[in-house]
């Protein structure tokens, strides 16, 4: 069995007022973890900042591609521009 490590950080008291009442905080925080690193931007690594590199490469990328927003959801999402 691996070894388990400790996290911890701060939080403001509006924050903790609301994880208080979760019955297993630790759980809590350690699904809600993982459930954001598997949303994490592919280019950005979650710093919400492209690198002038990456930036490079998405203006490439976007002159044949298109963020449109879903009708539906609202949510953004990218369109291949390939065979229009």
């Amino acid at each position: 069995m691996k070894k388990q490590e400790i996290v911890t950080f701060k939080v403001d008291s509006s924050l903790m007022e609301l994880l208080r009442d979760i019955p297993n905080r630790s759980e809590f925080i350690r699904n809600a973890i993982v459930s954001a690193l598997g949303s994490i931007c592919p280019l950005c690594c979650g710093t919400g900042i492209l690198t002038p590199n990456q930036k490079q490469h998405w203006d490439e990328f976007s002159a044949e591609h298109e963020v449109k927003t879903c009708s539906e959801c609202q949510e953004r999402y990218l369109v291949c521009g390939h065979g229009r």
